[in-house]
């Protein structure tokens, strides 16, 4: 049986990945400090509380187990933090990653899959963006995933350690049976939001920038469900016990959705008046960003099979409704 260590297992496409891996009859392990993830959105095998900063942990965690590989999702992730608490992302997302790598080639184990970013790319020269696309992050929480790739392609060429980094465009939506979805705290992520201003939970949506150059002035951007992702993981594990070498996949539809049309699309899917409040731009958000993730289906088999926004958003919305208890 395959034994797989999750790291931030408890957070949310670690928590789907968990129950994918469960699913797909793996033996799992989340190892989780519970600082944004949840206790209760591992569903399923061993849990342990701890920093993957933890040498003590990690040690007697590798000592007593034989994982095959290793997913680390544990990272801060919000970009206009990133910019005002820099040394955090540094310490969180670089540092520790560090540490449990050095943990990991110390007991010899040497598959790893990294939770990485379209963040790594900055502003787009061009979309859609595939691995070829120049990188230069322009926040500290874009570095800090290039930092980790950088670092992976290194530790492969001195010590043999494997590695895919999956790079996401913009994930969204929930587990199909609305047992696990999207939390964070604060939430910062356009799907949610526009769903908690269905429901009730907040008055009502802000539209940051209603003059691009797009179709109706609002942003585009590349959703894809977090299931899809979760299979992206299994597909790359499947991958590296193939014996694939170190990899970079970016993830997404492949085709973009707007600000104003996944409101619209959550209007018809909530039957419900959503409120919206227009807002200056926001710093370094660019008009367009949609993925090319060709690569990702010739060499994984990788395809999204939810690339529709309106099942991704029922899904996201049947959370929603089980969070708040609204019928």
């Amino acid at each position: 049986m395959t034994h797989v260590l999750v790291v931030g297992g408890a957070g949310y496409i670690g928590s789907h990945t968990v129950a994918l891996l469960l699913e797909k009859g793996c033996k799992v392990t989340t190892l989780d400090d519970l600082s944004t993830g949840f206790r209760d959105a591992v569903i399923g095998g061993e849990f342990l509380e701890a920093n993957c900063n933890d040498r003590a942990i990690l040690d007697r965690l590798f000592t007593d187990n034989k994982f095959d590989c290793v997913m680390h999702f544990a990272s801060c992730i919000s970009v206009g933090e990133s910019v005002a608490e820099p040394a955090k992302y540094y310490q969180n997302n670089v540092s520790n990653t560090l540490v449990l790598l050095d943990m990991m080639l110390r007991h010899g184990l040497k598959m790893f899959i990294f939770s990485s970013s379209a963040a790594v790319f900055g502003e787009p020269i061009y979309v859609p963006i595939d691995e070829a696309h120049p990188k230069a992050p322009i926040n500290p929480y874009g570095m800090s995933k290039w930092m980790i790739e950088r670092v992976l392609d290194d530790f492969s060429h001195a010590y043999g350690l494997r590695s895919v980094s999956l790079r996401y465009f913009n994930a969204a939506g929930a587990d199909p049976q609305a047992r696990i979805g999207e939390r964070h705290k604060p939430e910062t992520h356009l799907v949610p939001l526009v769903l908690q201003a269905a429901s009730g939970r907040r008055d009502a949506i802000k539209i940051f920038g209603a003059d691009y150059h797009t179709p109706d002035g609002t942003c585009i951007r590349d959703y894809i469900h977090v299931v899809d992702l979760a299979e992206a993981h299994f597909l790359a594990m499947e991958y590296l016990f193939r014996g694939g070498a170190t990899a970079q996949f970016n993830l997404g539809n492949g085709s973009g959705f707007s600000v104003r049309q996944v409101i619209d699309a959550a209007e018809a899917v909530t039957a419900r008046r959503i409120a919206v409040e227009t807002a200056p731009r926001r710093a370094g958000d660019p008009a367009r960003l949609v993925a090319d993730a060709a690569r990702a289906s010739q060499v994984l088999g990788w395809q999204p099979r939810v690339p529709e926004v309106d099942q991704i958003l029922r899904d996201a919305w049947n959370w929603e409704k089980r969070l708040t208890g609204v019928s």
